[in-house]
Formats: C-alpha cells, structure tokens, sequence
C-alpha cells in the first residue's frame, strides 16, 4: 500500500486519491476511464473504492499506481508533482461527485454549492466561476449526448440562456439534466437530451436550483 514519506512528511489517503484524480484528467479520462486503460477492474480507482463500509480508508495499490502511471504514460516524477495541490499549472481542480450521489441529501447546500463528503476534485479548464463543480455520468440514461464516464463542469454562477444544457435539481430530490428552451417566473421549459422524447415542464417553485454545462469531456 502507498504510504510513503515525501519532502520529510506523510502522504496523506487524501493527496494520493486526489493526483490519481489529477492524472485521470490529464488523460482526458474520468477515474473509471484511467482504470479501464490500466487493465484494471473499472471501479478501482472509484470514489466508493476509498473507504470501506466502516469507515476506514482504503489506499491505492502500488501495482494499481504503476498500471495507472503506464496507461496514462507519465512518470513516478510526474505523479509525485500531482500529488501537490500546484502540481497541476494548466489549468484548476473543482469539485468532482458521481452523478448518481447527486440527488443524495447533504452533497449540496441550499444554494446547490458542493457540501458534506464524497467530493473529490479533478483538473479542468480555467472557469471565472469559483463555484463551478464537475459531476461524472453514470449509466447510458443520457446517451447519445453523455455517455458512461463522460465529466461535465457545471457552473452555478454562469448566465444560462435558452439553448444552454442544464443541470436541475427539484425539490424531490431529483437531478435532471435537458435543454433549457424557456424560463419564466412561474415554469421552466426542458427539452431533454433524447430529441424523441416530449418537452417537459416544472413549476419554478418547484426548483431547488439549476446551473449551465460549461463543458464535458468526452
């Protein structure tokens, strides 16, 4: 397991999470892509890999860490960089939760800012917005336009305009991702991602808090 000392202090489970995150993103892959390219079980590198059921905090593997380093063809040297929180000069990290966990209670707070655990982060382009979170599809519901693994950055403090994507989050609990075709005092009008399905309404009262995609890697 990888607990090594370096500059003269331990590595903490946190830093090392957050470079394989880092080393992900540079790759253009979300973590289960980096794990799939590694030839390693596509949860390996998943937030739910990272603390056991009781709580304890479970360590990447020094074999998992080479397969990766090798996948992504970077260096020991490299990783260590990343392991750094100005390791990554190219760009910023933001806030990265799985798409499926964002309809959990407590992953935002009331004004749909990232809270409580389970975040991780990953290196994206530079945003003005220093809100601005990052959710990782899961599943094929929004295919063709987001596929399994896809990243999309999502900005809370971003103008959004009729034609923008949208991330929604209604009072139930329930995260939607559409087309924002028109917004008003009283509904918003959403157009999901599937072209043949039917437009569909909700009533602004309805509505916890929406923010525009800026962008998705894919």
């Amino acid at each position: 397991m990888v607990r090594q000392a370096k500059a003269q202090r331990m590595l903490t489970h946190d830093q090392i999470w957050a470079a394989l995150d880092r080393l992900a993103a540079r790759a253009g892959l979300s973590p289960s892509g980096l794990a799939k390219r590694a030839g390693l079980d596509p949860t390996t590198f998943n937030r739910s890999k990272r603390v056991t059921a009781d709580g304890r905090e479970r360590w990447p593997s020094t074999e998992s860490i080479a397969k990766a380093l090798a996948a992504a063809d970077t260096s020991i040297d490299s990783f260590a960089k990343l392991i750094d929180d100005d390791g990554v000069r190219d760009g910023r990290s933001v806030p990265l939760l799985g798409f499926a966990q964002a309809g959990t209670s407590g992953a935002f707070d009331e004004a749909g800012l990232p809270s409580g655990r389970g975040w991780t982060e990953i290196a994206l382009p530079t945003t003005e917005d220093r809100h601005t979170f990052a959710l990782e599809i899961s599943g094929d519901a929004l295919a063709p336009v987001y596929r399994d693994g896809d990243i999309v950055l999502v900005s809370p403090g971003a103008p959004i305009r009729r034609g923008d994507r949208v991330v929604v989050r209604s009072k139930a609990g329930e995260v939607t991702v559409a087309t924002l075709k028109r917004r008003s005092a009283k509904t918003l009008e959403l157009q999901p991602l599937d072209g043949a399905q039917a437009e569909c309404t909700m009533a602004a009262g309805d509505v916890v808090w929406i923010a525009r995609i800026l962008w998705a890697s894919q």
